[in-house]
């Protein structure tokens, strides 16, 4: 976020206050840190060179909302490029610009540009440019094998100044990745090889080729994702921000939960969870809300580091919270080609029970301590229930629109979109004027010695216009299911146009004179939210173009086939051991790279070797679990010391201790770093396998939600060392096998009954022929690795999804059977089928062969569920010994 992006708050006192552990830092320096991290640090006294640059992130910005949407009426006069035409042109901006607003040091000037950097700039922008204009031209030459010696330096020198431009933007990490990739592609093999991924080689002109000059390296997916989605997303969070919803969010957050107990505390969490919809930047997350949140926990009773660190622990997790997640939701749908609403529906229950589970450890906190409420106390249970009520009439209004919207399709086709604009024009200058009746929001100094939090009541019909562009974005994604492009395009459009006539139509609806003066701010409004979108998305176009550099290098060398090899070796093929050291790789990557580069590199790297190896141990791991897994371990990186820059953050603004930040943040957040191993030993917390198209599925999730939520709920008891009281050692072990019961009871299921009836492999045609639809056979495969020629095993599973015969069945999942006495054995499955793809590193042609060394149906047993009986006993058990100790109410 720009250092205008926030709240537009002036700094209360220009005097740094020194603090036991740490400085607390101005509010400038508060905004000059989100700019170092966000949008540039450089800030030009020349007018000139300050227009240059605002003037290229204006144009980006109005490239990107033009390439958005090309089908419009003005599609026709205007040309309408391709996917490898947009993506040098948005790295040409990027490229330039991070030169321009990011000083190559720390001690580089800042008010002015160097002669270098201008050198730089327009270098490495010329050698992007050079993608664009002469693409005809590389796709005869270079992306047909021969690439010119011109444009293998053109392709070098591109190659080089990326990686400087991310070493200014991001930091040193992801260059010094990119680096160790392109040696490795280089040399192939060294003492510092492995064997196992170790290849001859690549030479220079390939390499290059690679990299730059092809559509899969630089200018591959992550790049083209970063043009085609993220820009939307950021772009329409940042006019968001600079319309005032940031802070009508927080406003509305303390006008909630200001009056609880630790009121501040969860303002702060739900806060920084709405603001987490609009923004995919942990630490702009945590000076936006934080500036007012922490001076206020710190009142009621928190320290420095505990204020710091629920400020870190919430605004972290709003990279969890779709629709935006920090970008990597888009590169999602491109990794495991999934639909963007599925990424949502699998990534919203762990995001929002996690938030959930965080309000709760606060309310816990502030139990512990005894806090006081800020002003008159208020019931935790009360608002629980006004939220739930609010949540149900909020949906029943939203199906209820469905019902009409779909009427109008069906009966007036025609005329359907021309009433559903006036309706929503209609809609927006109503709630405006409501918006009018009472005074604008101001942002209040949280040092004030008397704090006065209004009520929901005075708040709220102050922004409700601010909730018609997320509808219209949760419609077109969710209802209308068309693609995130085209959804925040539709957003972000009426963003611009609520931007520029909010003020106008405010000072009509109060009947003031000043009418065109405020018709000009709505501009300049306009104006600086498109460049502080764009500033905004510096960091992340070249964060995606050289994290492309590392996914072109995992696919032209062995190590993206063979590390699962090597990571099975030190794991001793055990899948919990291997998802620790998966975490664990993935926190020491996102210590210095941010979570988009981070998540592109630990998924390219390990998301298929999070599947394979769970099916090696007979689990079937979704993609998409694999994927959220590494997703959350990355984000747990800005968290955790000694690097953890929301930590820092956090302590700038508290004048906390850093590293004691950080750590009680990552205290704070065990339930996130639980949560990932839960969901891949039980998919269906991330609704795996739930239809959400019929009743039944709805009703699945919902007892999914509120089951994982009550689980949630208790293992943050268990790790708080409070419940009712507070708890002895024992009560918290308890308290922590019932969440766990409650996550994974299958696992004391697994223990008295085999889930799976093994068959003998010369019964499987007839165990597929009486199989009903929607049953599910687990084969277990056995046959020579095709690299090492050594025995593996994997698990596939078959689902029955038609009737139909046994042979029928067999050949819709790809498999060649060969007969062999009481033997099955397996022909190469059939290209491009399921089975195909999971059998892909067997060796069909070697002299052992390929063979169906098992056939498991699942077996009829006691249902899951029965172990929720001793849980709940176990529960209840809890609460009857802390109910004698008990002092103060729970809720």
């Amino acid at each position: 976020m720009s250092d205008q992006s926030t709240d537009g708050r002036k700094p209360d006192d220009e005097i740094l206050q020194v603090q036991a552990g740490g400085r607390q830092f101005s509010d400038e320096e508060l905004q000059d840190l989100v700019a170092s991290s966000d949008a540039g640090a450089r800030a030009p006294t020349n007018q000139s060179v300050a227009l240059l640059i605002s003037g290229l992130a204006l144009l980006w910005s109005l490239f990107q909302l033009w390439i958005a949407q090309p089908q419009l009426w003005f599609g026709q006069y205007l040309p309408v490029l391709n996917a490898s035409q947009t993506r040098p042109i948005h790295l040409t901006f990027a490229i330039v610009l991070a030169f321009l607003a990011y000083p190559a040091f720390k001690k580089s000037p800042r008010g002015h540009v160097p002669i270098y950097d201008w050198v730089l700039a327009l270098i490495g922008g010329g050698c992007a440019a050079y993608v664009f204009l002469f693409s005809d031209t590389l796709a005869l030459t270079a992306r047909s094998g021969l690439p010119t010696q011109t444009q293998i330096i053109i392709g070098s020198i591109g190659i080089v100044v990326l990686l400087e431009a991310a070493r200014r933007a991001l930091g040193p990490a992801l260059t010094i990745v990119c680096s160790l990739f392109l040696l490795y592609a280089y040399m192939g093999q060294g003492w510092l090889i492995p064997d196992l991924i170790s290849h001859e080689g690549l030479s220079f002109n390939a390499i290059v080729n690679a990299q730059w000059l092809d559509t899969a390296g630089v200018f591959g997916i992550p790049l083209g994702v970063s043009t085609a989605f993220v820009f939307l997303f950021v772009l329409f969070g940042s006019m968001l921000d600079k319309a005032g919803a940031g802070n009508y969010f927080i406003k509305l957050a303390f006008a909630g939960l200001g009056h609880l107990r630790g009121g501040p505390a969860k303002a702060a969490v739900v806060g920084s969870a709405m603001t987490g919809l609009i923004s995919g930047s942990s630490i702009a997350n945590v000076v936006t809300t934080g500036t007012f949140t922490i001076p206020l926990m710190k009142r009621v009773g928190f320290t420095s580091e505990q204020a710091g660190a629920v400020e870190v622990a919430s605004s972290v997790n709003g990279q969890l919270m779709p629709p935006v997640m920090g970008a990597a939701a888009f590169l999602m749908v491109e990794f495991i080609g999934i639909p963007y609403i599925t990424v949502i529906k699998h990534a919203f229950i762990p995001a929002v029970i996690s938030y959930i589970a965080l309000v709760y450890i606060v309310h816990l906190e502030a139990l512990k301590k005894d806090m006081p409420a800020l002003g008159e106390s208020k019931s935790f249970l009360g608002m629980i229930i006004k939220f739930v009520v609010g949540f149900a009439v909020f949906g029943a209004a939203f199906t209820a629109l469905i019902y009409v919207v779909r009427y109008l399709q069906a009966n007036m086709a025609g005329a359907s979109s021309a009433i559903m604009m006036t309706a929503l024009l209609v809609l927006y200058a109503l709630l405006v004027w409501v918006s009018s009746r009472r005074p604008d929001l101001e942002v209040d100094n949280p040092n004030d010695k008397v704090v006065v939090i209004p009520t929901v009541a005075e708040v709220y019909p102050t922004g409700l216009h601010y909730i018609l562009p997320i509808l219209v974005l949760v419609w077109f994604l969710m209802v209308e299911q068309q693609s995130p492009a085209k959804s925040a395009f539709y957003a972000t459009s009426l963003m611009l146009f609520i931007i520029v006539t909010q003020k106008p139509l405010k000072a009509l609806f109060r009947g003031r004179s000043d009418f065109g003066a405020q018709i000009s701010e709505g501009i300049v409004d306009l104006k600086d939210g498109l460049i502080a979108g764009a500033r905004n998305m510096i960091g992340i176009g070249v964060a995606t173009a050289a994290a492309g550099i590392i996914v072109a290098t995992v696919t032209k060398t062995p190590i993206g086939t063979e590390l699962a090899g090597l990571v099975e070796q030190l794991s001793g093929g055990i899948l919990i051991v291997m998802l620790v050291l998966v975490g664990l790789f993935s926190l020491i990557l996102g210590m210095g790279l941010p979570t988009t580069a981070n998540y592109i590199v630990v998924s390219s790297l390990m998301a298929s070797v999070v599947v394979s190896l769970g099916a090696q141990e007979g689990l079937i791991v979704p993609l998409i679990a694999a994927h959220l897994f590494v997703f959350y371990f990355g984000i747990m990186a800005d968290v955790t010391p000694p690097v953890g820059l929301a930590s820092f953050a956090a302590a700038a603004v508290s004048g906390g201790d850093p590293i004691k930040t950080g750590f009680t943040a990552f205290f704070y957040s065990m339930r996130t770093v639980a949560l990932p191993f839960l969901f891949i030993y039980n998919p269906a917390l991330i609704l795996y396998g739930v239809d959400l198209g019929t009743t039944a599925g709805i009703l699945q999730a919902i007892w999914i939600f509120v089951l994982a939520t009550f689980a949630m709920l208790l293992f943050a008891a268990a790790t708080q060392g409070y419940f009712l009281a507070k708890s002895r050692f024992y009560e918290s072990a308890a308290l922590l096998v019932v969440a766990l019961t409650m996550f994974l009871p299958n696992v004391w299921l697994d223990t008295f009954q085999s889930p799976f009836d093994e068959l003998p492999p010369s019964e499987f045609v007839e165990a597929v022929e009486a199989a009903g639809p929607g049953d599910r056979l687990r084969l277990r495969i056995a046959g020579p690795d095709l690299d090492t020629g050594e025995t593996a095993e994997t698990t596939l599973l078959m689902n029955v999804d038609a009737d139909g015969d046994a042979q029928s069945r067999i050949d819709a999942l790809g498999l060649i059977l060969i007969e062999d006495g009481d033997a099955l054995n397996l022909d190469e499955p059939a290209f491009g089928s399921s089975a195909g793809e999971s059998l892909a590193d067997f060796d069909f042609y070697g002299d052992d062969p390929v063979q169906i060394v098992s056939v498991q149906r699942p077996a009829d047993r006691w249902p899951k569920e029965i172990f929720y009986i001793p849980a709940l006993l176990l529960f209840l058990a809890v609460v009857m010994l802390q109910r004698r100790r008990q002092t103060k109410p729970a809720f």
